[in-house]
């Protein structure tokens, strides 16, 4: 099973990750990483835009990538776009596999390639601690690099 979408509203992970599973019967193991709006630092609001042509269409072909590089039953992978509330779901990516291993990498290569090649822009609000909010937008850290260095052959 392969299920790959961009959401503009909210989502509750349980509500997909349940009926993934089900399609994949005979599965060894399910890997699951739901990414949330952080609820630190004074964030109000956390907004990812996207290039519409671009976005879904990468995100396929990401899952080309792990389907190719990993031995996977199914694949879900769904990712937000647009204005986000501390504590809501930004991103799903849950992986099917007959062994552990393969759905536990293929979640933590994809989750590299969201992060850090990907086809979004992010910026949150703050507050500035006098009352007023502002925008700004979030660059990619160096870690993110490193991370998705790894999956480099």
């Amino acid at each position: 099973m392969r299920d790959i979408r961009l959401l503009h509203q909210m989502f509750l992970p349980g509500t997909l990750i349940g009926p993934f599973t089900q399609a994949n019967p005979g599965l060894g193991g399910v890997c699951t990483f739901v990414g949330e709006v952080r609820t630190d630092q004074g964030v109000e609001a956390l907004e990812l835009t996207h290039y519409e042509p671009l976005t879904l269409k990468g995100m396929h072909e990401l899952a080309d990538r792990a389907f190719d590089r990993f031995t996977l039953m199914g694949l879900l992978m769904v990712h937000r776009v647009g204005v986000m509330r501390p504590g809501e779901p930004i991103v799903c990516v849950s992986a099917a596999a007959l062994h552990r291993r393969d759905a536990i990498d293929a979640v933590d290569f994809c989750m590299d390639h969201l992060k850090s090649a990907a086809w979004f822009w992010k910026r949150e609000k703050r507050a500035k601690g006098n009352g007023d909010s502002e925008w700004h937008w979030i660059e990619p850290r160096a870690q993110d690099a490193q991370d998705l260095a790894r999956w480099q052959r």
